[in-house]
């Protein structure tokens, strides 16, 4: 039997990845911060072999609590999944003193990620999927100001947080030199994974647009699962859907991944 956890599972491409797996009977573990919704999922998917961990993720000590109710339900994992996101149309500090964007986009899935690790090096094909805008290169790290204190934007914090995602894979096997755990950063293209986190006009601009032009959720996954059930060789996997990309891209350096990783270690 397979074993999953789904960072951000109760909707959009995180529940669709849940619902195939539970499907094949694997179980599954999903991690989300709304009740409501981890209570349909749970009553969805009608078998004890799912679980729904509430936690907020911007929140270090949230991941830190869910990863222990992890490892009471888990011996060992197979996949684990990163989905959780949200915007935040105005700057957003957690009590952590990260930028909103960041703790989700980065800092939750850099502590999820190294935590777990050793679970899923016990995994018959340990593999860890990171949703992510791979193969994007606008956006920067601001090294010195990762927190976005002057000049804040919503779009100028989303693709930070997607370059630091980006360096976060390249960082994880260097990390992890003799593991078998393999990372997959993954853009899944333009998907339908609701507006709830959105203020308007842009809600209703990308409900339209999503209505005309974006794939489903479940269409989206599709790639992502090939990819996990015929797992390319090498540690660190980039997808742009089913194109491999190019791992010379200024936005997957090496130096910067690993100046990115010693600069948030002192979370582990």
């Amino acid at each position: 039997m397979m074993d999953l956890v789904v960072a951000g599972g109760t909707t959009g491409m995180g529940r669709a990845l849940a619902d195939h797996y539970l499907a094949r009977g694997a179980r599954v573990t999903v991690i989300g911060s709304n009740a409501s919704r981890g209570e349909t999922f749970l009553r969805d998917a009608a078998t004890d072999r799912a679980a729904f961990v509430q936690a907020d993720l911007t929140s270090v000590a949230e991941n830190r609590r869910a990863m222990k109710e992890i490892r009471a339900r888990h011996d060992s994992l197979d996949v684990l999944a990163l989905t959780a996101l949200r915007h935040f149309p105005k700057r957003v500090v957690t009590p952590d003193g990260f930028e909103g964007v960041l703790s989700l986009y980065y800092v939750s899935r850099f502590l999820l990620s190294h935590g777990l690790t050793d679970l899923l090096e016990k995994g018959t094909a340990p593999i860890i999927v990171n949703i992510c805008g791979v193969g994007t290169t606008k956006g920067e790290i601001r090294w010195n100001d990762l927190s976005l204190t002057n000049g804040y934007g919503p779009i100028k914090a989303m693709l930070q947080g997607g370059r630091a995602a980006d360096l976060q894979g390249v960082a994880y096997p260097l990390a992890h030199p003799n593991g078998r755990t393999r990372y997959l950063l993954h853009h899944p293209g333009f998907t339908d994974s609701g507006t709830d986190s959105l203020t308007q006009p842009a809600k209703t601009a990308i409900k339209l647009l999503a209505r005309l032009f974006a794939q489903s959720p479940e269409k989206a996954v599709a790639p992502i699962i090939d990819l996990i059930d015929n797992q390319p060789e090498g540690r660190l996997l980039a997808y742009d859907r089913r194109t491999p990309v190019d791992p010379s891209l200024r936005t997957l350096d090496r130096a910067h991944a690993l100046r990115l990783y010693r600069k948030t270690s002192h979370l582990l």
